[in-house]
């Protein structure tokens, strides 16, 4: 076994990472968690009721509460949600072997500073390669060996190559890229877009006015990749177009769901929205559109419904009413 990892957080994504990869029998796979007593559980059952109910893990992943694991680790996954990403590095990076690469797997952008993920890793663990992972795969589809591509981005081409190679597997394919600013909001506007494609579900306004969200979406996502310094032509790939056909159509999404139940008018617990990585990007991604000097009508419009600013039939009203221009 050429290389191992250690995957941090055992919720749904985090627990199929680690079981797709021990599944190969190619690296030495380990699932950390904090609740010892749900270690323990998927120790010894090899089930995770919660998260991914009737998915046997494989025999080979082994289960820890224990940070010293991280220290034997060459690659550290955070598969936490984005805005606990901080925290971990705090926490976790005392354990981190000298040379140790880690990858977020969080589709968000930190919240707190408004800098993507890889950038505040790096600023928290300044002596290790930070890379990130996004791309579209619901985590039932990976713990259950379907098909599944993704993107991995490092800073450099050969360190996301590395990666590519350690994690793929049979049934999970990684593509390497060196685009991590074009990857990370690939990766967190899709969530935004995909709440505009639920409101338009969820009030019945047809498949086309979905197309057009997500054509138009498409556009807005390369418009702020450019200005950001991350290549346009990534979010027409894996972490972009791929993820949000994906998060925009399944009812698998969390993220479609919660349009679904703005657009009917549904309670809405916002306190909650941190379940929902898009429910807090879009503000974040508004404010990074606003300060780029880029113009992003669908998400500035989801960002005002979810603070209450705006109704529903006005933004869809704002969106259909701006100036004619051309594609």
């Amino acid at each position: 076994m050429s290389e191992r990892i250690v995957v941090i957080g055992s919720g749904a994504f985090g627990t199929a990472l680690a079981a797709v990869m021990a599944a190969e029998g190619r690296v030495e796979t380990t699932l950390l968690g904090r609740d010892a007593a749900l270690i323990a559980d998927l120790q010894a059952s090899r089930i995770h009721e919660a998260a991914l109910p009737a998915i046997r893990l494989p025999d080979a992943l082994n289960f820890s509460a224990d940070p010293d694991v991280i220290s034997a680790a060459d690659i550290v996954l955070f598969a936490m949600p984005s805005q606990a990403q901080v925290e971990a590095a705090r926490h976790y990076g005392p354990y981190l072997a000298e040379g140790a690469t880690v990858v977020t797997c969080a589709k968000g952008i930190d919240r707190a500073s408004a800098r993507l993920l890889t950038d505040v890793l790096e600023e928290a663990l300044p002596h290790h390669a930070i890379a990130a992972l996004s791309g579209p795969g619901f985590a039932a589809d990976i713990a259950r060996g379907l098909p599944t591509a993704m993107a991995i981005a490092a800073a450099d081409l050969a360190t996301a190559e590395r990666l590519a190679h350690a994690i793929s597997g049979r049934t999970f394919r990684l593509y390497a890229s060196d685009d991590r600013i074009g990857v990370q909001l690939g990766g967190a506007l899709k969530n935004v877009l995909a709440i505009a494609c639920g409101i338009v579900e969820g009030m019945g306004l047809g498949d086309s006015a979905r197309a057009a969200l997500i054509s138009r979406g498409l556009a807005e996502m390369s418009r702020l990749v450019a200005a950001m310094g991350g290549k346009a032509d990534t979010v027409r790939g894996l972490s972009g177009l791929g993820d949000l056909v994906l998060t925009a159509t399944s009812h698998q999404s969390r993220n479609l769901r919660f349009g679904i139940s703005l657009g009917r008018g549904e309670p809405i617990d916002f306190s909650r929205g941190q379940l929902v990585e898009g429910a807090f990007a879009a503000a974040v991604a508004s404010r990074l559109a606003e300060g780029c000097s880029v113009e992003m009508p669908i998400t500035d419009a989801v960002a005002a419904v979810i603070e209450g600013s705006l109704d529903i039939p006005t933004a869809i009203e704002q969106l259909m009413s701006r100036p004619i221009t051309t594609e």
